[in-house]
C-alpha cells in the first residue's frame, strides 16, 4: 500500500511513541492518540513530521466510546483510509492486593486497558475489513507479561486485564482472517518507559533487571521493533500471534 496511515492509541511517551516514529521511518503516516499531555504528543507529531511523514496529534479518552468514535473520524478526515491499528494506550496502579482495591480502580483498569482496545479494533475492522469494503489492514494490541505472570501483591487487575487482550487477540484474529485484518499482540516484559513511574514505581525497570534472564530492562524501540514488524507485510502469515519481548522472563 503507497499511502499507509497507522493509528497509535497512548503515542505520546514511552513505546507507543517509539512506535509512531519506527512507523514514520517505514512510511507511516501517523495518528498519535493522546488524553492529557498535548505538549508530549505535538512533539511526537514533530519528530514524525520531521522524518517526511504526514501527523495528527488527537486528544481522546479510549475508555468512552464516544471519544473513540470522535478518534477515528478525526483519523480519517486528517489522514484518510486507516491500514494499521495499534492498541497501545495502558494504565496501571499503585501496588495493591485484589482485597484492597476499589470499585474505581477496577473500573479505570478494565476501561482502558480492555475495553479501550476492543472499541478501537471494532472501529479498525468496520474500516479496513473487506467485508465492509475496505482494503484490509493490521491491528496490534500491547498485551504484558504480567498475564502470564499473574502479579500477584501488585496488580492482579492489571495482569487480568492483559489476559483478557491476550483472548481477544486470538478470537478477533480467527474472527476477521478471511476479510484481510491480522491480529497479533506484542506482551512486553520489564521495559524502561514512564508507566512505572504512574504507579508509584519509578525505578522498577532497574529493581527488576535482576530477575531477567538477559539481566537487563529492555527499551521501548526495542518493543516498537516487534510492532512494527507485525503491522507490516513481512508478517503476512502471522495472525493470531502474541510475540513475547521479555528478554527471556
Amino acid at each position: 500500500m503507497n499511502n499507509r496511515i497507522i493509528l497509535i492509541t497512548g503515542a505520546s511517551r514511552g513505546i507507543g511513541a517509539a512506535t509512531a516514529l519506527r512507523c514514520a521511518s517505514e512510511g507511516y503516516d501517523v495518528a498519535v492518540n493522546y488524553v492529557h499531555d498535548a505538549r508530549a504528543a505535538a512533539a511526537v507529531v514533530a519528530q514524525v513530521q520531521a522524518l517526511g511523514r504526514r501527523a495528527v496529534a488527537i486528544a481522546a479518552d479510549v475508555s468512552q466510546e464516544a471519544d473513540v468514535m470522535r478518534l477515528f473520524a478525526e483519523t480519517d478526515a486528517e489522514l484518510g483510509p486507516l491500514t494499521a491499528l495499534v492498541n497501545n494506550a495502558g494504565v496501571v496502579d499503585l501496588p495493591a492486593r485484589v482485597d484492597e482495591m476499589s470499585e474505581l480502580r477496577l473500573a479505570r483498569m478494565l476501561g482502558v486497558n480492555v475495553l479501550g482496545s476492543i472499541l478501537c479494533a471494532r472501529e479498525a475492522v468496520r474500516r479496513m475489513s473487506t467485508k465492509h469494503g475496505g482494503a484490509g489492514g493490521a491491528i496490534v494490541n500491547l498485551s504484558s507479561a504480567a498475564a502470564r505472570l499473574g502479579a500477584p501483591g501488585q496488580y492482579v487487575d492489571y495482569a487480568a486485564a492483559k489476559g483478557a487482550i491476550d483472548s481477544f487477540t486470538l478470537g478477533l484474529a480467527r474472527e476477521v482472517a478471511t476479510e484481510g485484518i491480522r491480529v497479533n499482540a506484542v506482551r512486553p516484559g520489564i521495559i524502561e518507559t514512564d508507566i512505572h513511574a504512574s504507579g508509584g514505581q519509578p525505578d522498577r525497570a532497574a529493581q527488576m533487571a535482576p530477575q531477567v534472564p538477559m539481566r537487563r530492562a529492555g527499551s521501548a524501540d526495542e518493543v516498537a521493533r516487534a510492532i512494527v514488524w507485525l503491522v507490516s507485510d513481512a508478517s503476512s502469515y502471522t495472525t493470531g500471534a502474541v510475540i513475547d519481548v521479555t528478554g527471556g522472563r
